[in-house]
Parts: C-alpha cells; sequence; structure tokens
C-alpha cells in the first residue's frame, strides 16, 4: 500500500466535501427528525396547557402547529 501526503488545506476541503455530501444525502432524515421534534414539542405544549385548565380545540392546535411547520420550511 502506497503512503498519500496530504497537506492540512487539501484535507480540510476533503473533510468539508464528506460532511456536505452526507448532510445533502441525510437531508431527508435529519428534515423527518426536526419535523418530528416540533410535533412532540407541540404535543408536550398542548398537554401542559390542558393541564392548566385553558382547553384548546383540536382543530386550532393542528391549524397552530402547520403554522409554525410552515414558517420554518
Amino acid at each position: 500500500m502506497e503512503t498519500i501526503t496530504i497537506n492540512r488545506k487539501e484535507l480540510k476541503k476533503i473533510i468539508r466535501e464528506t460532511f456536505e455530501d452526507v448532510l445533502s444525502d441525510s437531508k431527508d432524515l435529519i428534515s423527518d427528525a426536526l419535523l418530528e421534534a416540533m410535533e412532540d414539542i407541540g404535543l408536550a405544549k398542548a398537554i401542559e396547557s390542558g393541564k392548566t385548565g385553558q382547553y384548546i380545540d383540536v382543530a386550532k392546535f393542528k391549524e397552530n402547529l402547520t403554522s409554525k411547520i410552515k414558517q420554518i420550511k
């Protein structure tokens, strides 16, 4: 096996390109994970709101959640 010498600048470039490839390939996975986390947070807030006696309509909750998701996209 041959030994290859790479300077620091070339190594940074290779690592950056590889990282960008990984992120772009798994964009949907990351997006889905973030969306699910936001839904969990919204549900937790709705549950907490319900515990205080401030009930909200299911349709209103879904409308608020959809609105927040659209703001992020």
